[in-house]
């Protein structure tokens, strides 16, 4: 099977929608390490959720979504880029126990502290151009609320969210109401009877039925009676980015005395991909290498046997 986003637009209106499958994307992602029931919704939702939201970059690069939370599940990492190369990661407390009803607030936001973070990250940065983060309070008792809350707060956006995930599933589907001319938001009665037409059907969808149910399928139940553009599919996959090098550069940024100070301690560093479990060691010549050559890392010493 293969992952698909399918991307269509209601003809004649300022509608948008989106339905994705990452359901192979998620099984790798699974792969990797074990999370609990409840982390599994969520962090499989989070991953439909960066899908369908990097469909539309602008740009050559990533989209990174991440909770921050006070709970026993500390951070949420999703990470998608415009070629729809995905990866995602969590970070459980130390001796979390976690119950499999357990919610996203009772997981991330027990003192009202969590934070949602979404980062668009161009590959190709102009001189002196920095990655945009935007960074929001966690308002909302789902992902799908939490990321429909900033959309409006952060880019003005009417967008409506609909997730679901398990142990093998990860589907998801997006409506969004398009600016007016000029990219102004316009609330006419006659602009808003599409967008309220669409939302309230695809609210008929419940989580069983997108759990259960194919994305071709799901639209036709939907939106059998609406005239719809239909564009050619995608189809994203999982794709972890670290590198030998990458590794190497964080270990400068640093600093040579707390590198040096890990080596007295550990004889030498191991550091394993929290995404694909890539392991990297850098001993003592590696790190020494890191301080006094402009090289690449790559080309310094020829990395470690890996192991996943």
């Amino acid at each position: 099977m293969t992952d698909t986003l399918q991307k269509f637009m209601f003809e004649n209106t300022a509608v948008r929608g989106e339905l994705v499958d990452v359901s192979e994307t998620w099984k790798h992602v699974q792969a990797r390490r074990e999370y609990p029931a409840a982390v599994k919704t969520i962090l499989g939702e989070m991953l439909s959720a960066a899908a369908l939201l990097s469909a539309n970059l602008k740009f050559n690069g990533a989209i990174v979504m991440q909770i921050h939370g006070d709970g026993p599940l500390r951070l949420l990492v999703v990470e998608c880029d415009s070629d729809l190369n995905m990866r995602a990661t969590a970070k459980l407390a130390d001796s979390a126990v976690i119950a499999d009803d357990t919610t996203l607030t009772q997981l991330v936001n027990q003192n009202g502290s969590g934070r949602f973070v979404i980062t668009l990250d161009p590959k190709d940065k102009l001189p002196g151009q920095q990655a945009y983060q935007g960074i929001v309070p966690l308002d909302g008792e789902s992902v799908a609320t939490v990321i429909e809350n900033y959309m409006m707060r952060s880019e003005q956006l009417d967008t409506r969210l609909w997730l679901a995930a398990d142990g093998n599933v990860s589907r998801g589907l997006l409506l969004q109401k398009l600016p007016g001319e000029g990219g102004i938001k316009s609330a006419s009665g006659e602009e808003m009877e599409p967008w309220d037409r669409s939302v309230m059907l695809a609210s008929t969808l419940r989580t069983e039925e997108l759990l259960s149910t194919d994305i071709e399928t799901v639209m036709r139940r939907l939106f059998w009676e609406e005239d719809i553009r239909i564009f050619d599919p995608k189809h994203p996959h999982f794709l972890c980015s670290c590198t030998r090098e990458k590794v190497g550069s964080m270990l400068k940024m640093l600093g040579q005395a707390e590198v040096e100070t890990a080596l007295e301690e550990m004889g030498k560093l191991a550091i394993d991909c929290d995404f694909c479990g890539q392991h990297y060691e850098f001993d003592p010549v590696d790190c020494a290498q890191l301080f006094v050559s402009e090289a690449p890392v790559e080309t310094l010493i020829p990395a470690s046997p890996s192991k996943h």
